[in-house]
């Protein structure tokens, strides 16, 4: 709508700022045929975009921005835009894996599960999710794929304290008890933590600054007779920020005022913070560059590492085939499909995803 929008003016120049970041495949290359043809029209266009491989497919000249300075453009016809090439001058260094690997895979016992789990939406008069059986093992990171309204959000919030008030029915099992979570305060002290896909709408406090966000979610940690000791703030978030590589001045700084990769640690931190048991991250690296991108990606793995264990859900199957053990696809709110990594392709899980 908002493209349609645009382009019902007597448009000569046409800025696109992540236009695909809540499309998926099918839908994003439509839009990219649609910009090829506004290019015979003789409209220009400016794409931002933080997915390279659209970058490569459309564009005729790349400019990378870093910190805020031009650091090179590129040019198509001279072979010079490549995902490489763009990657080195981004990071400002080499990127061999943009998935880094783990080597050490040693799953434990069943740290939550799913069984027969519905949800169901008294607002839509539907069902979101519909007979959902699934676990996540002890230092495992289980993708969640699908398309856009399969329900994969929806489930998350059913899981984390169903702040929407679905109607759920079904079996929760957090480390083999039978749980039932009324708010999300419930599912945190139970060891549940769940990073949400609208960082700044539901994420973050953007007019707060990174000490208070960090400790939002666990502020009894650093309080002591209804007052909040202030040192520990900082010396969490100061502990925080050092470990997730926060560029900020310090941890007085507004959050509105970072960039999206530095927002979306902020809200990595919140949650270690808590010392959660089962980590849900919801479409954890959109809108942000492939250097944060690979910083996420690395503290994920280091998290795997200390024996906390992930569901990601994300848009991106390169990401979900790069990062996760094994994968679920859903579709209509249900899970239709359920593959082991080794057998994982995109083909596999676009089927599954347009059952």
């Amino acid at each position: 709508m908002e493209i349609a929008k645009a382009l019902s003016k007597d448009v000569k120049l046409l800025i696109l700022d992540e236009p695909t970041a809540a499309l998926n495949e099918n839908d994003s290359e439509n839009l990219l045929q649609l910009l090829r043809e506004l290019k015979q029209q003789g409209i220009t266009c400016i794409m931002i975009s933080h997915k390279l491989k659209e970058v490569m497919a459309i564009a005729d000249k790349a400019t990378v921005l870093r910190d805020g300075r031009t650091i090179c453009t590129l040019d198509a016809a001279k072979g010079e835009i490549t995902e490489n090439v763009i990657i080195k001058h981004m990071v400002g260094r080499e990127i061999e894996d943009i998935y880094p690997k783990r080597t050490n895979k040693n799953f434990g016992e069943k740290v939550f599960e799913l069984r027969n789990w519905t949800a169901y939406d008294p607002q839509a008069g539907r069902n979101v999710a519909t007979d959902v059986n699934l676990h996540v093992r002890k230092g495992e990171i289980v993708g969640i794929a699908g398309l856009m309204g399969s329900g994969r959000t929806e489930l998350a919030l059913s899981i984390f304290g169903n702040p929407k008030g679905y109607r759920l029915q079904g079996e929760m099992l957090v480390e083999g008890k039978p749980k039932t979570f009324r708010h999300p305060s419930e599912a945190i002290r139970e060891g549940i933590a769940y990073v949400t896909e609208d960082r700044k709408g539901n994420g973050l406090f953007l007019i707060q600054d990174i000490k208070w966000n960090i400790t939002a979610a666990n502020l009894w940690k650093v309080a002591g007779g209804g007052w909040i000791n202030e040192n520990e703030e900082i010396r969490v978030s100061d502990y925080y920020k050092k470990a997730l590589n926060i560029k900020a001045p310090s941890v007085e700084q507004l959050v509105g005022n970072l960039s999206g990769g530095n927002q979306q640690k902020v809200s990595l931190g919140k949650w270690m913070f808590v010392g959660p048991k089962l980590l849900i991250l919801d479409e954890p690296t959109r809108g942000i560059d492939v250097g944060a991108k690979y910083e996420i990606y690395t503290i994920m793995n280091e998290l795997i590492s200390q024996g906390m264990s992930i569901i990601m859900i994300s848009s991106e199957l390169g990401e979900v085939l790069g990062m996760s053990d094994r994968v679920y696809v859903m579709a209509e709110g249900r899970i239709t499909g359920e593959l082991a990594i080794e057998e994982a392709d995109q083909e596999k899980i676009m089927q599954f995803a347009t059952l």
